[in-house]
């Protein structure tokens, strides 16, 4: 029997490195499905709370400073690096077996991927404290994400996986075609997404998956503290058909879309149509 895996496309690597920006670009281009592991952390909290895991039970338990205060092996265990590889297949598993699906994300090792197509980007060190240093991280998380960093990258290199290193002296462009380059024979035998329907579709998918992000931390006593849904601002995909489109729209979570999602409106730049892409 096929394994639904089968068609699915891994894109690993710490965080910080450009791994969302290359499996969007990668996915738009090729008429894929993007799975976006950062999208479900907090559904997975919820899975592993649910059977009893005393890592996630502690996060949840403990004031927010003390999370990124904790021995390093601790926060280590807290972050479900790990734990949330069988959940990531889990939901892959769940995904129609067509078009194939780019997944994406920090927790994506070795272990997770088995004998699957993947590449790893890795940062150099200097790249990786420039990008984290561009970001507003809470005490104690950059120093967590490097730590992240160094335990990825030795996993990988015992695996023996192929890899890219991100040095910054290139764009995402550059990286998008290396892994264009690597994934070439799978994209070439597919199945993608051909018609703007699909596209659309597989656009919308991704889209929602933040905003169901963002509604289940929300959910979480201490969060609501911090605010709502109405508070945070995303760059969402343009839901027009074409595939040369890299245009985002900056909403509100709270202002996305209502569901159900295949007659809601699609979420277009401006002066885009819905119907682009589509043949005379």
């Amino acid at each position: 029997m096929t394994d639904s895996l089968d068609a699915v496309l891994w894109l690993g690597g710490p965080p910080g490195v450009g791994k969302s920006t290359v499996a969007r670009l990668l996915a738009r281009r090729h008429g894929l499905r993007w799975y976006n592991a950062d999208a479900h952390t907090w559904e997975h909290r919820d899975r592993a709370i649910a059977a009893g895991h005393q890592a996630a039970i502690r996060y949840e338990e403990m004031p927010v400073p003390d999370r990124w205060s904790a021995p390093m092996e601790d926060r280590l265990a807290m972050s479900l690096h790990h734990a949330r590889g069988p959940m990531i297949r889990d939901d892959l598993r769940a995904l129609p077996t067509t078009p194939l699906t780019i997944a994406e994300g920090t927790p994506i090792t070795p272990e997770v991927v088995g004998g699957g197509p993947a590449l790893w980007l890795l940062p150099t060190p200097e790249f990786q404290r420039d990008r984290l240093d561009e970001r507003d991280l809470r005490p104690g998380v950059g120093e967590f994400y490097q730590h992240l960093g160094d335990v990825i990258g030795a996993e990988v290199r015992q695996f023996g996986g192929r890899v890219v290193v991100v040095d910054g002296s290139c764009g995402p462009e550059h990286v998008v075609m290396e892994a264009e380059g690597h994934f070439a024979d799978v994209l070439a035998q597919g199945p993608v997404a051909t018609s703007p329907l699909e596209r659309r579709q597989l656009l919308r998918y991704a889209n929602r998956a933040f905003v169901v992000q963002y509604q289940t931390f929300f959910t979480r006593s201490w969060a609501r503290a911090l605010g709502d849904t109405s508070d945070v601002v995303l760059p969402f995909s343009c839901e027009c058909a074409r595939e040369g489109c890299e245009e985002q729209v900056d909403l509100s979570v709270a202002d996305f879309p209502a569901p159900p999602d295949d007659t809601s409106p699609p979420l277009l730049a401006s002066g885009h149509d819905s119907h682009e892409g589509q043949a005379p």
